[in-house]
């Protein structure tokens, strides 16, 4: 076995450090992007009525030459009743949420919002730095970064970065990045303060090919199950909201215009806590095989076990009450707020307060 790297592992410790930095200042960034969204629904609004307008006067001009065409046509042809111009007046404020942002979550205007911009640049620049940090440290003692606490939530909040810059890619969901660049700040705090490790082998039973395929998914599964925790926080605000002003009028919630319909926000969470869902639902076989093959048994109803399958069994129950029980808007928000809340019990409360076959992989070494 070759010896660690503790030179590689100080600047892993560096480079996380400025990471939890940079990721700070997104937060702070994308929160005045957030305050400042009245001034950005100004705009869009702006932007929607002059289109609208000119979509107006477009109209206008194509039935006046309709008439013109009519009455060149003699007295046979009968002239289009002139209505005058449009009557279908612009877009105001308050109008509803979907004026500015469609149930694709595309935005129907062009505002660039450069606020939000610097934030998403300043998350793309803290999550290289994160990755080298993570690199780091699996390369200064040659395994995988996840044996520890520690390790697991800092590659975890690596990747509900990684996950949210992608999703980015396809869709605008910048209204996310105040959620999930906190949730980040609060994972790396927590692995700092909270689960302080020094860099070491693993122990013994964890030396197995298993940590790379059971791991792995479940810190996967877990970056999904955050942004969709994150969505559905979003969903109970806009669906009150909705409920309570369906002409759109903002009160003290002007960014929420900034935000998608709870329904499309509903679908999107439900699109990816199914992909979550087969991701813990092999992370829960994994964990049984391994078990096998490291305790002799596929199942001993451990602390860690249990309530890996009461997760399983909380994300089965949202899909399918919301598939065939008809289980959507609030209900279904608060399964996967609930669903969220038991995979963090798992990953804190159960790795420190219960004793366990799994307790090594949790407590700081």
């Amino acid at each position: 076995m070759q010896p660690i790297n503790y030179q590689l592992a100080a600047y892993s410790d560096l480079f996380m450090l400025i990471a939890a930095i940079v990721y700070a200042a997104a937060f702070i960034v994308f929160a005045l992007d957030m305050a400042s969204s009245s001034k950005t629904i100004r705009t869009l609004e702006a932007e929607l009525a002059e289109q609208q307008e000119r979509t107006d006067a477009a109209r206008s001009s194509e039935a006046r030459h309709k008439q013109l065409v009519g009455a060149v046509g003699g007295p046979t042809s009968t002239p289009a009743p002139d209505h005058g111009p449009s009557t279908t007046a612009p877009p105001a404020a308050g109008n509803a949420v979907g004026d500015l942002v469609d149930e694709d979550m595309d935005y129907t205007g062009a505002t660039r919002r450069p606020a939000a911009n610097v934030a998403v640049a300043l998350m793309i620049i803290a999550a290289a730095l994160h990755a080298f940090a993570v690199i780091a440290r699996a390369l200064a003692a040659r395994q995988v970064p996840w044996g520890n606490m520690y390790e697991f939530c800092t590659t975890g909040a690596l990747l509900v970065s990684v996950v949210y810059l992608l999703f980015l890619i396809r869709k605008d969901i910048r209204f996310l990045g105040t959620f999930a660049s906190g949730l980040v700040v609060i994972m790396m705090a927590a692995a700092t303060m909270g689960f302080p490790t020094p860099i070491a082998y693993l122990q013994p039973p964890l030396q197995s090919p298993w940590i790379v395929i059971h791991v792995s998914i479940a810190v996967l599964a877990s970056a999904l199950f955050t942004l969709t925790f994150a969505m559905s926080i979003l969903q109970l605000i806009q669906h009150r909201r909705e409920a309570k002003a369906p002409t759109g009028a903002t009160g003290g919630f002007a960014f929420m215009r900034l935000v998608p319909p709870a329904l499309s926000l509903e679908n999107w969470s439900y699109r990816l806590n199914a992909v979550g869902f087969m991701m813990w639902t092999f992370t829960v076989i994994a964990g049984a095989i391994w078990a096998e093959a490291s305790w002799g048994r596929y199942w001993g109803w451990d602390t860690k076990e249990v309530w890996s399958f009461v997760i399983w069994v909380v994300y089965a129950g949202y899909l399918h009450a919301r598939a065939t029980r008809g289980w959507t808007g609030e209900r279904a928000a608060w399964l996967s707020i609930i669903g969220y809340a038991c995979v963090v019990f798992n990953f804190t409360i159960v790795n420190i307060y219960f004793p366990g076959l799994h307790s090594y992989a949790g407590l700081p070494g």
